[in-house]
């Protein structure tokens, strides 16, 4: 199975140097339409419930700091070595089509009309830090709803 790092990798290809918070939500999308379209997960690291939307730590890790990113700013040794397959590369081109002509802005505020950012979020107030999770079921349920 690809990771999150693949995904980013081939996002940055197709779409040059774009900022973080935009890669992180382009990531989920295609994470959580890859769920519905494809019966099965991207890749297996989760995303948590930030502020700001969606984010994974692990991609995060990597960035940190950084306002935006480039293809070649994904380290060579956090791709997983396994190539994203003709129906992954389909499905982010997909998203990509959909919502990569979209600033970083409006794709945060698009996750936080959203359920599954919602639900991880419940209790937790506005604007304060959340590492909870959010649920790949949730994020299938939802967007396998629309």
């Amino acid at each position: 199975m690809a990771n999150v790092f693949d995904v980013a990798k081939y996002i940055l290809k197709e779409k040059g140097c774009i900022s973080t918070m935009k890669l992180q939500k382009l990531c989920y999308y295609s994470q959580a339409w890859s769920l519905v379209w494809d019966d099965r997960p991207l890749f297996k690291e989760d995303f948590e419930a930030w502020a700001n939307g969606p984010v994974c730590r692990e991609l995060f890790n990597i960035h940190r700091g950084e306002f935006s990113i480039a293809e070649q700013d994904i380290p060579t040794c956090c791709l997983s070595g396994v190539p994203l397959n003709t129906e992954e590369k389909d499905t982010i081109d997909t998203v990509l089509r959909s919502y990569g002509d979209k600033n970083a802005q409006w794709l945060s505020t698009l996750t936080h009309m959203e359920a599954p950012w919602n639900q991880a979020r419940e209790g937790v107030p506005n604007g304060e830090p959340c590492s909870n999770v959010i649920t790949k079921e949730s994020m299938a349920m939802y967007y396998g709803s629309l």
